[in-house]
């Protein structure tokens, strides 16, 4: 018997092998809290809106201040941002530039996150 066959006549996976049947199995694909905990903060919007982060490893507290005022909602880490659920609605703010926020005021910026199309926030 080859040494490359284990005793049910199963083949040995290379590792090479193994980790991309991990990856394609998702399990890569866990939050990078490194990531989201440098967004702690406060990160500002136009006409006085603004996005305050706080906490860290894969828990937060979200603050918006839109119009209406500030909103506070707990937040934990995704995939490819922070998720937090809002008016029933699954939210996500990830990381973008002015131009992703979809927002003519911030086109000029470069370290930005955003809610939605049109509710973004910058560092300045």
């Amino acid at each position: 018997m080859s040494s490359a066959r284990l005793h049910s006549g199963m083949r040995l996976v290379p590792a090479s092998m193994a980790l991309l049947l991990l990856a394609a199995c998702g399990v890569g694909n866990v939050p990078n809290t490194e990531q989201t905990d440098a967004w702690l903060g406060q990160w500002t919007g136009p006409e006085g809106t603004m996005l305050l982060i706080a906490g860290g490893q894969g828990e937060y507290e979200v603050t918006v201040r839109n119009l209406d005022g500030p909103r506070v909602f707990a937040g934990h880490g995704a995939v490819n941002g922070i998720a937090f659920e809002r008016d029933g609605s699954a939210e996500l703010i990830r990381a973008t530039d002015g131009p992703g926020t979809g927002m003519k005021w911030l086109t000029e910026k470069r370290d930005c996150l955003v809610i939605r199309p049109g509710e973004g926030f910058c560092r300045d």
